[in-house]
């Protein structure tokens, strides 16, 4: 089902900017068992994106209202994708002076990802380097070209990531996911502040960190550091927490080691 400013449909006009100019942001929430995880969580990294664009945000109880509505029609566990964008707005990259934002919300199936990805998944190294742009760093920005040519890297299935390095060889994160590292009983993630998605688990992942009081920090990460590791795990929203547990061109192996399964653990009876 998708709705389009509130009511069912399929279609935007040709000109929405979204469209011509991936001028807008999403939003991707996992409604399991009922419910919509960490949804205030999201709503508020759609704010910071509203405003870091200069997107008006829409209503918030409009929203809650829609998503409610798309959720009661969902039967299963499914991803629910949110999408604003700043509405029509003609030729040409100049913004209009009055935006009247469009808002798409979707419901697709949960992925069949097997059981076996909650024990350790295989990923690889991808050649498409990040670009640096600290003006969007951190935002879920419709501008997604740097992760669809790195994701073309590969068709074998049993490969589920892809590590994504910037063009200044800072380690940043996977393709769909945020990355985090295990050195002697710390916990690293790259910092998010010159390009990145600031990711929703791995908000989560710090704060479940600090609550078991294992060390964690956000810094700048190369390759050296990953092959240093003793543990690597990716997340988001929708796999939460994956072990790395082997890495293709170049090979590379880890264990599903013992913090990453305290975390994975203490995920399971976080309240969402």
């Amino acid at each position: 089902m998708i709705l389009i400013n509130g009511q069912p449909d399929n279609r935007i006009p040709a000109t929405d900017r979204g469209l011509q100019y991936g001028d807008g942001l999403f939003e991707t929430l996992a409604f399991r068992e009922g419910r919509l995880e960490f949804l205030n969580a999201h709503l508020q990294r759609l704010m910071l994106g509203c405003e870091r664009l200069g997107i008006p945000f829409p209503d918030k109880h409009k929203l809650q209202l829609e998503l409610a509505t798309l959720c009661a029609q969902t039967a299963e566990d499914s991803v629910i994708k949110i999408m604003l964008t700043r509405g029509s707005g003609g030729r040409g990259y100049k913004a209009p002076a009055e935006a009247d934002p469009l808002r798409i919300i979707s419901s697709h199936p949960m992925p069949d990802y097997p059981d076996s990805c909650r024990e350790g998944v295989t990923a690889r190294l991808c050649r498409y380097r990040l670009g640096v742009n600290p003006n969007l760093a951190g935002i879920k920005h419709l501008n997604r070209l740097e992760q669809v040519l790195a994701r073309s890297e590969w068709d074998d299935e049993e490969i589920r990531e892809g590590l994504m390095l910037d063009i200044n060889d800072n380690l940043i994160e996977g393709t769909m996911s945020n990355l985090f590292l295990i050195d002697k009983g710390q916990i690293m993630t790259p910092a998010i502040d010159q390009n990145g998605i600031a990711g929703i688990m791995r908000a989560e992942v710090i704060k479940l960190a600090a609550k078991l009081d294992i060390p964690v920090s956000e810094k700048t990460l190369t390759f050296n550091d990953l092959q240093r590791a003793d543990e690597v795990f990716v997340t988001n929203s929708i796999i939460e927490i994956w072990p790395l547990t082997q890495l293709i061109d170049p090979e590379q192996h880890w264990p599903h080691g013992i913090l990453t399964r305290r975390l994975q653990s203490e995920l399971e009876q976080t309240e969402r």
